[in-house]
């Protein structure tokens, strides 16, 4: 525990909750303009997550669980509801009939186009302070300056997984 203790310096503690705050700041602001356009924070991530990946193939309902880190049962709750508001439709895998495929239905593509271009104007205001804040958590520079300074030591990178075959 010691050990632990001087590898983290006063300055880093704050960083790290200087960059906490910016990321609770803007997850306030996402669920806040969520509501506004008449939606539950997480039928606008599940919107997102849907779009997100879309362009591979139609999401299935166990994918987008893990995605949202949901388990099955409270996606399909989160779907269902979505689903009776016209957000999202859902369609059986033509390929495998187990498998459940979600897609966004007009209304729901429109809602999130909305959403997302609100999030970007809000990203693009906030995102300099968040990068600031940041580069001071990954280069432990000092907090009083607000500006990344050389780091006195590497951050260290987790060992690469290897994968068993």
């Amino acid at each position: 525990m010691k050990r632990l203790q001087e590898l983290i310096t006063p300055s880093e503690y704050r960083a790290l909750a200087d960059f906490r705050r910016d990321l609770r700041v803007f997850l306030a602001f996402s669920e806040q303009a969520a509501r506004a356009a008449g939606l539950e924070p997480r039928q606008y991530q599940m919107l997102l997550a849907i779009k997100g990946r879309a362009e591979e193939d139609a999401p299935t309902v166990g994918a987008l669980s893990r995605e949202m880190g949901l388990r099955h049962h409270s996606a399909v709750e989160l779907i269902d509801r979505m689903e009776t508001n016209g957000l999202v439709s859902r369609t059986r895998s033509p390929s495998d009939r187990r498998q459940v495929l979600v897609q966004l239905t007009a209304r729901g593509q429109r809602l999130l186009a909305r959403l997302a271009r609100v999030h970007r104007q809000e990203l693009q205001q906030t995102a300099p302070r968040l990068i600031r804040t940041l580069r001071r958590v990954l280069n432990r520079a000092p907090a009083k300056s607000g500006r990344p300074g050389k780091a006195r030591a590497p951050v260290r990178q987790p060992p690469a997984r290897r994968k068993v075959p």
